[in-house]
């Protein structure tokens, strides 16, 4: 096969909120049998087809990286995780739908990419807090996933969609609320499939085109990866 031009895209969030389940459905499209927790960096490749029925129409790879999920705080577990952040052109954000503690710790996961030494984006705290409105002037794309909609009652349903509307609001992000048990809710020409395409669009856009439209030299480590080679790459 063919190499082709890819983007990084970071895959954060708390443990358990399916992170890697997600990211299973995404490039397999098929449900994740028995997941398990993810120890330092999970890597796996999802084929897009940019501007997808158009004259530009051109297909990429999105790598998509999921991080070990722990919210250590330390320095020492966050320069571990630092070592992922490089060269980011997108992130998604994800939280369980079912846990308000991983929705908002979703702030302290996009600021912890954000902020790192060598980020040309940083989002400024003060006292504990942020200014929301840097996040639209954030150049790195971003996309809040919440999980396990299916396991929302009835009755509580209202309250926490529009919660989780407000965060994704914040982030100045698409939202996209799904079941990772069930591939319907990424069914082509849906209303979620259309804001995934969207959301990957302008990852690539990001990364390879100016701000006239016009394509800057292609990126691509031909000699070092093949599609093959990232699919359940593992760092301890």
């Amino acid at each position: 096969m063919a190499s082709l031009d890819r983007v990084k895209v970071l895959v954060l969030g708390d443990s358990g909120v399916g992170k890697s389940s997600l990211v299973h459905l995404l490039c397999q499209n098929q449900v994740l049998g028995n997941p398990s927790w993810t120890v330092g960096c999970s890597v796996d490749v999802r084929v897009h087809d940019y501007k997808e029925g158009t004259p530009d129409e051109k297909t990429y790879y999105i790598e998509l990286w999921d991080i070990g999920g722990s919210v250590g705080s330390s320095s020492s577990v966050k320069s571990t995780r630092a070592v992922f952040y490089h060269s980011v052109n997108g992130i998604i954000l994800v939280h369980d739908l079912t846990n308000k503690k991983s929705s908002q710790n979703l702030t302290r996961w996009s600021l912890e990419v954000l902020n790192k030494d060598s980020s040309p984006t940083r989002v400024i705290v003060t006292n504990g807090d942020y200014d929301r409105e840097q996040f639209a002037d954030n150049q790195i794309p971003l996309l809040v996933i919440g999980t396990k909609f299916d396991q929302i009652p009835e009755n509580k349903r209202n309250e926490v969609l529009t919660r989780t509307a407000f965060l994704a609001e914040d982030f100045n992000a698409e939202e996209i609320n799904l079941d990772c048990t069930n591939p319907r809710y990424l069914a082509a020409g849906s209303s979620n499939a259309v804001k995934l395409s969207k959301f990957f669009d302008k990852v690539i856009e990001k990364r390879y085109f100016t701000r006239d439209g016009n394509q800057m030299p292609g990126f691509s480590d031909r000699k070092r990866f093949g599609a093959g080679n990232f699919k359940n790459l593992h760092y301890d």
